[in-house]
């Protein structure tokens, strides 16, 4: 990297995303400077955060003044509160790229202030492109705002498309782990609870999106997500499941030709590689071993057994104002999961009701996004399934 010092905003630093964040801050002192933090409730470790990194400023969204003491943080940070505030920090901030870690539908405003900003946005909040993906690429396209991918699929996909034109893709890859449960049967599915849904075989993220990726929602808000991000219809996007999560998405071009991005599962290379763009850096993410044997498997996914992921293909294709309607059914499908107030297999038979329930318009505006996520939500908790599930379902969940 040059002498430059590169100034960071982190939206959702307590989060997996944002501490991962900071892991590569740490590793990259000489280069790189944190100039805001942003929390939703977790003031005591966004403290901690501000007492090491020493940003500008930190925004907590989800408590008041009165919620911390008044030494809770160094004299030198400024300590602000609420959405609106969140906004307008980031539109004000010298950040030069933004992080956006925060989870669900809940950091597309973040998000939006970064883009009306013209920031350079490393993009690990899918719900953003999910819930309005047109209306975020049309107002990055003004606003000169760049779009970097996080998630470590899109990243794959971001760094593959550039060994060749647009016009030379044929389709991309997306890979998934599978899961917990890809080789569970229907009946068995039907038993998961959720100490089993949790407990995720290969990554280490949140309770929400460790659920997302046993159900495969999660590689769902992928496709849709992709679809905006690259600009590419829905048959040109694909899913293949790959257990090692070593191969973390292709793209195939014309001639047949398949690139792959390949390394060990771990955040802190997209994130920084997000950062650094378009400069690679040595960093603190571990490497493969290609001196140890190993073997990597690739299987088609199974649309039966998991049919949130037709949900993805078939919101990409459509666009409007599905994503935001699957997306906020979705979130209060998870809660209701974890708070064992619904079965697994109940969370995409929920989605897919209030899916095809909604009134859907091709080309909406924000206001009305942000509406019906709000209804799709109500819809959501209190949705009954049309058969009662069966008790054991529902019991010795330990979340």
């Amino acid at each position: 990297m040059s002498d430059h010092i590169k100034r960071i905003a982190v939206l959702g630093a307590t989060g997996s995303i944002g501490t991962s964040c900071l892991d590569v801050v740490r590793a990259h002192r000489d280069e790189m400077s944190v100039e805001l933090l942003s929390a939703h409730t977790q003031w005591q470790l966004v403290a901690e955060q501000a007492a090491e990194f020493l940003p500008r400023t930190v925004v907590l969204t989800g408590i008041d003044r009165n919620s911390i003491p008044g030494n809770a943080f160094p004299p030198q940070v400024n300590v602000e509160f609420g959405e609106d505030c969140l906004a307008n920090a980031i539109a004000h901030s010298d950040a030069e790229v933004v992080i956006t870690g925060i989870v669900g539908a809940a950091g597309l405003r973040g998000t939006w202030a970064a883009i009306e900003a013209g920031k350079t946005i490393g993009l690990a909040n899918k719900e953003t492109l999910v819930v309005a993906g047109k209306l975020v690429t049309d107002k990055a396209a003004e606003t000169g705002a760049t779009l970097i991918p996080v998630d470590s699929e899109h990243s794959a996909i971001f760094q593959s498309l550039q060994s060749g034109r647009a016009e030379e893709v044929s389709r991309i890859i997306l890979t998934a782990s599978g899961g917990p449960f890809r080789t569970w049967s229907r009946e068995q599915l039907a038993q998961v609870t959720c100490a089993d849904a949790l407990s995720h075989p290969t990554w280490e993220m949140g309770r929400k999106i460790t659920v997302d990726s046993a159900t495969m929602m999660n590689k769902a808000l992928e496709v849709i997500e992709a679809r905006w991000l690259f600009g590419l219809p829905s048959e040109q996007i694909d899913v293949v499941v790959h257990p090692q999560s070593v191969v973390h998405s292709m793209v195939e071009f014309v001639d047949g030709s398949v690139i792959a991005q390949l390394s060990p599962p771990d955040m802190k290379l997209p994130i920084q590689y997000a950062i650094t763009w378009p400069a690679r850096v040595a960093g603190a993410s571990p490497k493969l071993d290609l001196s140890e044997t190993f073997s990597l498997d690739f299987q088609p996914p199974d649309l039966e057994r998991f049919p949130a992921l037709s949900l993805g293909f078939e919101v990409a294709e459509r666009g409007g104002t599905s994503g935001a309607v699957l997306n906020a059914a979705n979130e209060v499908a998870v809660e209701r999961f974890l708070s064992e107030t619904l079965t697994f297999t109940d969370i995409p038979r929920l989605c897919r009701e209030i899916l095809n329930a909604h009134d859907f318009d091709s080309q909406p505006e924000l206001d009305e996004l942000l509406e019906l996520d709000h209804w799709a939500r109500q819809e959501a908790l209190n949705w009954i399934p049309s058969s009662p599930p069966h008790s054991h379902s529902l019991a010795s969940r330990h979340c």
